[in-house]
């Protein structure tokens, strides 16, 4: 017989409050083709995306995080003391150790919370959803914080016509509190290591230490490229579009729901074109509210969700208490679904 007292944490756990973070500046598409042979109507059709933010020397990873965690905790009604976890999703803060978890949840003035970093590419919102739920319900923290934010602008290779146009920054943050009803659904999550190049660094960060710049790319000028996130485009596309279409609707049965109980899709917002699709291979009716943050903050890989989330709120197109499925996916290749009610 153990000898061990079992946890005590809530019936089930929620979303509280949300806040994003946009960097001030706007990057149209004109800008983008300044280093590309494309067009803007070319981008647009292939991705749907306007424009993006891109991150000043000031917008630091742990800054943008600050702020949109700031406003998450005030929307939650709490105070920081009481965060007891702090979750960071980010594939872009360049300081392998320590996580960038500590410096926030030190600067947001919580009572030395746990803090730490994961890295789930594009679906690591709703890997670190996941944990903050069951901290919650086991009981190892009573209020989480959950973070999403990059600074992809630092990871992109202007000349990459293939993907110099996707990506964004910014900062999009969830409180996860306890509940006595279920409003996070299970999560339905996984990963595909055997597609895992189709999305990677171009160079790993240990070739930089040879000096050998014969293997490594040079832009136009001759100068070694910074590493960058480089794409499969055609493979990515499918798999997102044949197969997230029914890890979506998984999550959905996980959770007893149906297309016709939803009131908003929130998935990662990647490509319009994917986004499209998945909603058709759904069948989703006409009153869903489907997020499309996509055209003017571009692909923001984990800040993507919760950022898309703050924006319907705060607009009006989704309200308080409206149900969501959300999905997160890329590389890995990872993925995580989940339906959860909107704080």
């Amino acid at each position: 017989m153990s000898k061990i007292r079992p946890s005590k944490g809530a019936p089930y756990a929620r979303i509280l409050g949300v806040g994003g973070y946009r960097p001030v500046r706007v990057v149209p598409n004109d800008v983008i083709l300044e280093r590309i042979d494309s067009s803007d109507e070319w981008i647009r059709s292939r991705s749907g995306i306007e424009t993006r933010h891109w991150a000043n020397d000031e917008e630091t990873v742990a800054a943008m995080s600050i702020e949109a965690s700031g406003k998450a905790i005030a929307d939650a009604g709490i105070a920081a003391e009481q965060i007891g976890a702090v979750v960071v999703s980010t594939v872009s803060h360049f300081s392998q150790t320590p996580a960038i978890a500590t410096e926030i949840a030190d600067k947001l003035g919580t009572a030395k919370a746990a803090a730490f970093d994961i890295s789930a590419g594009c679906a690591g919102f709703g890997y670190g959803l996941t944990l903050a739920k069951g901290m919650v319900v086991e009981g190892s923290a009573e209020y989480v914080l959950v973070i999403g934010v990059e600074r992809l602008s630092d990871l992109t290779d202007l000349e990459d016509r293939a993907t110099a146009f996707l990506f964004g920054d910014g900062a999009g943050a969830v409180v996860v509190g306890p509940s006595q009803e279920p409003h996070i659904g299970p999560t339905v999550w996984g990963s595909e290591g055997d597609k895992a190049g189709t999305i990677k660094q171009t160079v790993p960060w240990n070739e930089f230490r040879t000096g050998d710049v014969d293997n490594l790319p040079l832009d136009s000028e001759g100068n070694v490229k910074f590493p960058a996130i480089t794409q499969e485009g055609q493979a990515v596309f499918r798999w997102a579009v044949f197969e997230m279409a029914k890890v979506a609707q998984q999550a959905l049965d996980a959770a007893g729901i149906s297309p016709d109980d939803l009131d908003v899709f929130i998935p990662h917002q990647a490509n319009e074109r994917i986004i499209d699709s998945m909603v058709k291979t759904l069948k989703l009716p006409e009153h869903v509210t489907v997020a499309r943050d996509v055209r003017t903050t571009g692909n923001t890989s984990a800040a993507s969700i919760p950022l898309a989330m703050e924006r319907l709120l705060a607009t009006g197109e989704a309200k308080s208490g409206d149900t969501a499925l959300v999905i997160g996916f890329g590389a890995g290749l990872v993925y995580a679904a989940t339906v959860v009610t909107l704080p």
